[in-house]
């Protein structure tokens, strides 16, 4: 006869590359990683969703500051001009040129906050030690969907490009809102690297055993 196959919810697949694991209780302040591609699958930090948490709400903070503060300033033959996000969204506020005005606003303003505040309405009774609030579930399922569509870092990359040609024809001053931009970039990937979702699912099922 066949070998009987293990209970499947003693196996976890990694994110990356569904690689099968068996779970397995880990020591206190350990972790455990995928053993083909090393994605983080399991942690038992009890700090871990604390610090979470606190990335993302420091993440907000950076999106409101990339928001309205000046995003760069440009000199061109004694004519300065300053410019935000907001401004440069609302420029394209014509004909077809409304829809590339309403993506940009969405893929690097309206889901990353977005998808913040689902991180943080899902998660913060429990960095408190708390019960889960209602549609807790939901609300992380909502953050992890709109995870690949948040492009903030994109954005970066594209700006980059861009100031180097500019720069060659006007003298560029990044102001406050590109820093506030390149520090959620890494404040993303921090938080992202620290996420353990195996566990926030476990911990959203079952709160009392957190």
């Amino acid at each position: 006869m066949p070998a009987a196959l293990p209970p499947l919810d003693d196996l976890i697949a990694c994110p990356e590359c569904d690689t099968l694991h068996h779970v397995a209780d880990l020591p206190s302040g350990t972790k455990a990683h995928c053993q083909r591609c090393g994605v983080l699958l399991l942690t038992s930090n009890p700090s871990a969703i604390a610090r979470v948490i606190s990335l993302a709400l420091t993440a907000l903070v950076l999106i409101v500051a990339a928001v309205w503060f000046p995003f760069i300033e440009l000199n061109a033959s004694g004519n300065r001009s300053a410019i935000s996000v907001i401004q440069a969204a609302l420029a394209y506020n014509d004909g077809y040129a409304t829809v590339l005005a309403v993506a940009v606003t969405g893929f690097i303003i309206v889901l990353p906050l977005l998808r913040l505040l689902a991180l943080v309405y899902a998660l913060g009774p429990l960095a408190r030690g708390a019960a889960p609030r209602d549609h807790a579930k939901r609300a992380y399922a909502l953050s992890e969907r709109l995870r690949p569509w948040s492009m903030a870092e994109i954005f970066i990359v594209g700006v980059a490009v861009a100031l180097v040609k500019v720069a060659g024809i006007a003298s560029v001053t990044l102001g406050p809102a590109f820093w506030a931009f390149a520090g959620l970039v890494c404040v993303t990937i921090v938080q992202d690297q620290l996420m353990c979702r195996y566990s926030i699912w476990q911990a959203l099922e079952h709160p009392k055993s957190y």
